[in-house]
């Protein structure tokens, strides 16, 4: 019995720890909805990009994934803040079929690019710094999996720290509420649409940045994230930074504990029905309007 509750223990978390890598992920697509209301459906493709920069810097220029954390950061800024002005911005005004259209359209183009330039197989990256697992009280804590979530936190509280309370992110804020009233008062949206967008691909960039140190790096790695992230920001509410983060640690619970509890091939079911379940309560979500 103490060695069941010492597992469960562990679980609990674990699935913690995995619960704050996808509140970074959810975090940039609820930030992408919140001021462009646009579904980002390459959300999942942008986290793999980043598992694969991340990937190649520890391979070709055998820089570990802590070091080059910075690095697949600001690519993938730049890369989102490309993807705007390029496709993005093009839609905006156009009919809402249009805008699904042609972010489900760049998740295709990725993926199969990735596959045309680096093949489908399967890669990890072996022996990174942050790797093992450290006894706490007789209770096994994986090492990486305690690094992305301690990075998780940290970029999270700094996006979190950029959109409450810099200028900028106040800004963004009023387009977000009202994006009419917000250009009168003399706020250029279409920068600020553009850094929004860049904002959220860095987060789910720099969390497949995270993954990279502990899990398969390939080309569609990013549909498994890609839903969660949905089903996260669903639950948290659309548009809710707060939201996003309380849900990520509720889906990270659900999926190792429930899994545990249950059968690991139940842990996505449990999510879902707990999604279910809140939203037909509260149907705009934990922290929704």
């Amino acid at each position: 019995m103490e060695q069941l509750g010492k597992l469960l223990i562990q679980m609990i978390i674990s699935g913690v720890m995995m619960g704050f890598v996808f509140s970074l992920i959810a975090m940039g697509l609820t930030i992408i909805w919140g001021v462009m209301n646009i579904i980002n459906f390459a959300h999942g493709e942008f986290l793999m990009i980043g598992m694969f920069f991340s990937f190649f810097f520890f391979k070709y220029v055998s820089i570990d994934p802590l070091f080059s954390l910075p690095m697949v950061a600001v690519l993938l800024f730049i890369i989102g803040f490309i993807t705007y002005h390029l496709l993005i911005k093009k839609v905006l005004q156009g009919p809402v079929l249009a805008q699904l259209v042609v972010t489900f359209g760049l998740s295709i183009f990725l993926v199969n690019l990735a596959v045309f330039l680096w093949s489908a197989d399967y890669r990890m990256i072996e022996n990174p710094i942050a790797s093992g697992k450290i006894s706490l009280a007789g209770i096994a804590v994986s090492i990486p999996e305690l690094v992305a979530s301690i990075g998780s936190m940290i970029i999270g509280a700094a996006v979190y720290w950029f959109i409450k309370r810099t200028k900028t992110g106040m800004a963004i804020q009023a387009i977000s509420m009202d994006k009419d009233a917000a250009a009168i008062m003399g706020i250029n949206t279409d920068r600020l649409n553009a850094v929004s967008f860049a904002v959220g691909v860095m987060c789910v960039g720099v969390a497949g940045a995270l993954l990279s140190n502990f899990y398969y790096v390939f080309p569609e790695v990013g549909s498994f994230f890609g839903v969660i992230a949905f089903a996260t920001v669903a639950l948290g509410g659309f548009g809710s930074i707060e939201g996003a983060m309380i849900a990520g640690v509720i889906v990270g619970l659900a999926e190792i504990v429930g899994g545990f509890l249950l059968a690991p091939a139940y842990k996505y079911a449990i999510v879902f029905a707990i999604y279910l379940a809140v939203v037909l309560i509260k149907p705009t979500g934990l922290k929704g309007w």
